[in-house]
Parts: C-alpha cells; sequence; structure tokens
C-alpha cells in the first residue's frame, strides 16, 4: 500500500472518530478546526475523507445543514439513501430506519416513470426532549 492511501485512510479515521464522538451534525470547517493537531491541515483533506465515508456508508450528509453525520446502522449498504428526522429547536438529525419506507422508496417512480438510485429525504419537526422543555 502506497503512502498516499495509507494517508488517507488515516485521515477517514480521524474524521470519522471525530463525527462519531458528536451528538449532533457537525460541518466540515468544524471537523477541520478540531483535527489538526492530528495532521489533517486542509479542507481539501477533509472533504476527500468524507467522499470516501460517504462512499462506504459511514457517513451521512445532512444536506439542509450542509453537515455531516455518523451512520448509525451495521454495514449500511444505501450510502445514497438517507433519511432524516430534524428538530427545528436542537438541530439534532436522527437517521430514520424504516423497512416499510425503504422499500416504498427503493421502488418509487415519479409521475414520467423515472426510477430514482439515491434520495435524502429530510423531515423536521421538535423532537421529543425539546417538546418536554
Amino acid at each position: 500500500m502506497d503512502n498516499k492511501n495509507k494517508s488517507s485512510s488515516k485521515n477517514q479515521k480521524i474524521v470519522l472518530d471525530f463525527i462519531q464522538k458528536n451528538k449532533k451534525p457537525v460541518k466540515a470547517y468544524s471537523i477541520l478546526s478540531n483535527v489538526q493537531k492530528k495532521g489533517i491541515n486542509a479542507p481539501p483533506q477533509v472533504y476527500r475523507a468524507l467522499d470516501k465515508l460517504i462512499e462506504k456508508g459511514k457517513v451521512h450528509k445532512v444536506e439542509s445543514q450542509n453537515s455531516f453525520v455518523a451512520c448509525k446502522m451495521a454495514n449500511c449498504d444505501t450510502p445514497h439513501a438517507t433519511i432524516f428526522s430534524i428538530c427545528y429547536e436542537c438541530d439534532n438529525a436522527s437517521e430514520i430506519n424504516d423497512t416499510k419506507l425503504f422499500n416504498y422508496l427503493s421502488e418509487f417512480k415519479d409521475s414520467s416513470g423515472s426510477i430514482f438510485d439515491g434520495y435524502n429525504l429530510e423531515f423536521f419537526g421538535t423532537c421529543n426532549s425539546c417538546k418536554k422543555n
């Protein structure tokens, strides 16, 4: 294995570890500022690591927040098919794992008959913790 691939794997581990330690979605520049001491010094390094982690299904992008969360499902086989529940109050994004919904969406066709191979759905509301406050 050459140094470039080794470095890439190391960067992916560093970025993934940081994302997994956060309860809320994190933005790329927040990741960068928190992992610089570990040798990641430039935005392209973070973005390359994020791209690979998304491709592997380890991380998902929360589009509306332009942020990233660790996948909660072991062996995620749908890195480009995600559904989130996002709280208006605290910005917490929870990944939804609903087999019935996944099955429906995997066979969904629009009115022209187009079939899709990916989606990123985001549902917005107030989480139970914020409702109690």
